[in-house]
Formats: structure tokens, C-alpha cells, sequence
């Protein structure tokens, strides 16, 4: 008997362990992650170098994304490291899909700011697909330079 309650036991605890698992979100990092870094000389011959990287965070069941940022700022004269800053986060972007399903997705940035650059910081573009069926759509993400981005997607077609 002490045998067999200790059977029905691990069977609940294996159930219980399943029912959070089947109804937790799933993430996924991108496979594109982007390092532009820039420099600068400030008066007194210090020299400023400054990295940012990018990378998505994907919710694979409901089509969410977070995008996050790390940055290093790093001071320097000619003989020592004066000051070194780092900053980052992850902001939470809207759904690409209206339902839930299982979900694929990558991200890439636009180089950093140069002459081909018309809006500031440029952009970014990110792809999803439905696992499940042939569904894909694509997105571009500018910044207009007037305080909001500019965010359009569109569905693809197959022929």
C-alpha cells in the first residue's frame, strides 16, 4: 500500500509539473545581433568610446518582442581608463500576429547613423512566420525624428 501511494504520488507531482509548463510563454533570442561603436576626442586630449548592441527577445506563442539595448561609454586620456558607463534595457513592442500560435522570428538593424541615414538612428526591420502554417510577414521600423516611430508591417504572398 505504502509502495503504491508513493506511485500515485510522483504521478500528481509529474501532472502538476506539466500544467505551468504547457501553459508558460516561450522566448527565443534572435540570431542577429548588431556592435556599432563611435569615437570622440574631447578637450584636454581625452578620447570617448562609445558601443551599443541590439538583440530581440521573441515571444514565440503570442508574436511579442521585446527589443533591448547595451551600451558601453569608455573615457580615456593617454595614460589611464578616466570613467566607463554602461546603460541597457529591453522595451516591449506590440504583437506582429493577432492570435496565438508557435512562432518564428529575426531582427536586423540599420547600420548606424552616416550620409544614407535620412531619419536620425535609422531603423530596424523584423520577420515572423507561423510554424503551423505558410504565414509570414515582415515589418519596418523607422524613426521619423519627431518623437514617434513609424512602424508598418505587411503579410507576404506565395506564388
Amino acid at each position: 500500500m505504502n509502495h503504491a501511494m508513493k506511485i500515485c504520488f510522483g504521478i500528481a507531482l509529474s501532472f502538476a509539473a506539466l500544467v505551468p509548463a504547457a501553459r508558460a510563454d516561450e522566448f527565443a533570442l534572435s540570431h542577429n545581433q548588431r556592435i556599432s561603436c563611435s569615437r570622440g576626442l574631447a578637450p584636454g586630449k581625452l578620447n570617448t568610446a562609445t558601443c551599443r548592441s541590439y538583440a530581440y527577445v521573441f515571444n514565440v506563442k503570442t508574436s511579442e518582442y521585446f527589443r533591448c539595448q547595451v551600451s558601453l561609454s569608455l573615457t580615456r586620456d593617454n595614460k589611464e581608463v578616466i570613467n566607463v558607463q554602461t546603460d541597457g534595457g529591453c522595451t516591449k513592442r506590440p504583437r506582429i500576429f493577432e492570435t496565438d500560435s508557435n512562432y518564428s522570428f529575426d531582427a536586423t538593424e540599420t547600420e548606424p547613423p552616416n550620409t544614407n541615414s535620412f531619419f536620425g538612428p535609422g531603423g530596424y526591420a523584423v520577420w515572423a512566420s507561423d510554424n503551423t502554417r505558410q504565414k509570414v510577414r515582415g515589418c519596418i521600423i523607422i524613426s521619423s525624428g519627431l518623437g514617434s516611430d513609424i512602424s508598418k508591417c505587411l503579410d507576404m504572398t506565395f506564388q
